[in-house]
C-alpha cells in the first residue's frame, strides 16, 4: 500500500485557505437542485463531486477550486450538486452520542440523505450536465464518503438505518467504478466501511485516501482485491473527513495533509482524465 510519498502536483497547490473562504466558482440551478460548479469552461475533462453529511462546507468549496484551478497545464470542470437541497447535517450532531443526536442522525437518512432516491440522482445529473457542457470528454468522481463512525452510532441504535447507510455506499462504489459507469476514474477520501468484496468489480482507475480512522486491515484487503490501476494511501494521523467538513484548518499539519491529499487526487486525475 502506498505511503506518504512526494506528489508532483503538490508543487501547484495553493496553501489552503484558513478562516472565512471566499469560493471562486459559482451555483446553478439544474432541474431544481442547487450545483455548485467551478473550473474553466474550456476544460474538456470534469470531476462529479459527491460530498459528505456536512453539505456545502467551506473546506470541501475549497477542494473543489484545488482540484479545479491548482494546475493551470490542467484544468477541470468541477460540479458538485447539493444532494440535501439545502438540509445538510449539521456538524454539531457529531459525534451522534447523545439520544437526540443519533435520533436527529437517524432521521436524516430517512430524509434528506434518503440512499436510493439520492442514488437515482447521480446518472441523471451526469447526463443533464453532459448536455448542458457539451465540450467535457471524461468524467471523474471523487466521492467524501460519510459513513465510519456515523455507521457504527447507528448500528447501535439497532435500527435499520445502518444498513441503508450501508447499501448507498456501495451503491456509489458501485455506480462510479464498475460495469457502465459513466466516469473513467474513480477516487474516494476517508471511505466509509471499506469492504474489500466491493473491489473486485472495479473496472476504472481508482484512489483512495484513508484516514487514520479506517480499519487498515479492510484498506489493505481492498487494495488486493482491486485489478485495475490505482494509488491507495493511508494518512494515519487525519481524521475521518480531514479533506472536508471535519478538516481543522487551523492547525498546520492538518492543513499540510489537507493540501497533499488534494496534490495526490490531482496527480491521479491528471494520470486517467
Amino acid at each position: 500500500m502506498a505511503q506518504q510519498g512526494h506528489s508532483a502536483a503538490c508543487c501547484t497547490v495553493p496553501p489552503a485557505v484558513v478562516g472565512e473562504y471566499k469560493p471562486k466558482g459559482n451555483f446553478i440551478d439544474l432541474d431544481g437542485m442547487q450545483v455548485y460548479t467551478t473550473g474553466p469552461s474550456g476544460a474538456t475533462s470534469a470531476i462529479f463531486i459527491i460530498y459528505d453529511i456536512f453539505g456545502f462546507s467551506s473546506q470541501a468549496l475549497q477542494g473543489a477550486d484545488i482540484l479545479a484551478h491548482a494546475d493551470q497545464s490542467h484544468q477541470y470542470q468541477v460540479f458538485m450538486p447539493d444532494f440535501f437541497l439545502g438540509k445538510p447535517l449539521d456538524i454539531s450532531v457529531f459525534p451522534p452520542d447523545t439520544d437526540d443526536k443519533k435520533k436527529q442522525m437517524s432521521d436524516f437518512f430517512a430524509g434528506p440523505a434518503n440512499p436510493p432516491e439520492t442514488v437515482k440522482k447521480v446518472p441523471e445529473l451526469v447526463k443533464t450536465l453532459e448536455q448542458k457542457y457539451s465540450g467535457i470528454q471524461k468524467w471523474g468522481s471523487l466521492g467524501m464518503c460519510w459513513g465510519g463512525k456515523v455507521g457504527d452510532a447507528l448500528l447501535s441504535r439497532g435500527t435499520g438505518r445502518c444498513r441503508m447507510l450501508i447499501w448507498w455506499i456501495q451503491q456509489i462504489v458501485s455506480l462510479t467504478s464498475q460495469s457502465g459507469t459513466p466516469f473513467s476514474a474513480a477516487a474516494e477520501v476517508h471511505p466509509a466501511m471499506v469492504d474489500a468484496n466491493d473491489a473486485k468489480g472495479v473496472t476504472i482507475p481508482l484512489c483512495m485516501l484513508a484516514s487514520g480512522d479506517e480499519n487498515p486491515d479492510d484498506v489493505e484487503k481492498f487494495k488486493n482485491n482491486l485489478s485495475v490501476a490505482n494509488h491507495v494511501e493511508t494518512f494515519k494521523d487525519q481524521v475521518h473527513g480531514w479533506m472536508a467538513a471535519r478538516g481543522d484548518l487551523e492547525d498546520k499539519h492538518v492543513r499540510e495533509e489537507y493540501e497533499r491529499g488534494y496534490g495526490v487526487l490531482l496527480d491521479f486525475y491528471h494520470k486517467h482524465l
